[in-house]
């Protein structure tokens, strides 16, 4: 069944070492829709997309997508829908594209082109010796952080998911340039779900909702 990417968490809860972590959760994100989700750290912001990629299942409530609670699912199919980028990305000692292209060795180069440029690592291609050719280093050394997050999003781009997962995936990319990608994702054609983590309200006030989670709340 092709997933429309419509999400709902209908009284999800957490429990996390006798406290609830994400308690009374009532969302409903339109498929195709961006949800911004802001709070300070430890507020359950990640523990909401863990959710979303079943990293773990709700203590109370459901979370359902297009109508299905996620636990009647198949784990692959479910996976295979989405793609999560976390705040640390790990990249290997491999040229750049080879790194976006992770998993994907047949990823057509216009395929990898639009990527990049969504991402907006593409500005930053005539300052690296090789462009996507050029080998990064263990675990990215050779990048900034920010280039780094951009080349990670950019890798779950070119897999073209229903589902985009950003957890704090652009606390080292500059307020413009994460406002930039943002707006990229927004005019994409593809009507992928998008629910994108943030400490900053800026880089999530193009969102077509914002939930601000406090204490779990």
């Amino acid at each position: 069944i092709p997933v429309r990417g419509q999400l709902r968490f209908a009284g999800a809860g957490v429990r996390n070492e006798g406290r609830w972590a994400l308690r009374d959760i009532d969302l409903d994100i339109p498929a195709g829709s961006t949800l911004g989700v802001v709070g300070a750290t430890g507020a359950g912001k990640s523990t909401l997309l863990g959710l979303v990629a079943r990293v773990r299942d709700p203590d109370a409530g459901r979370v359902l997508l297009d109508g299905h609670d996620l636990r009647t699912l198949r784990l692959a199919d479910l996976r295979a829908s989405m793609a999560y980028v976390p705040q640390e990305t790990l990249l290997f000692s491999m040229s750049l594209r080879d790194n976006i292209t992770l998993g994907m060795p047949a990823a057509a180069d216009a395929q990898v082109a639009a990527a990049v440029a969504a991402a907006r690592l593409s500005n930053d291609l005539p300052q690296l010796p090789q462009g996507l050719a050029t080998v990064v280093g263990e675990r990215g050394a050779t990048l900034s952080g920010g280039q780094r997050q951009r080349a990670a999003i950019a890798r779950a781009l070119v897999r073209d998911p229903q589902i985009l997962l950003l957890d704090d995936a652009l606390s080292s990319v500059d307020a413009g340039t994460a406002a930039q990608i943002l707006g990229a994702l927004a005019a994409d054609a593809r009507p992928r779900t998008r629910l994108v983590v943030s400490q900053r309200m800026a880089s999530v006030r193009d969102a077509d909702q914002i939930v601000v989670l406090d204490e779990g709340r």
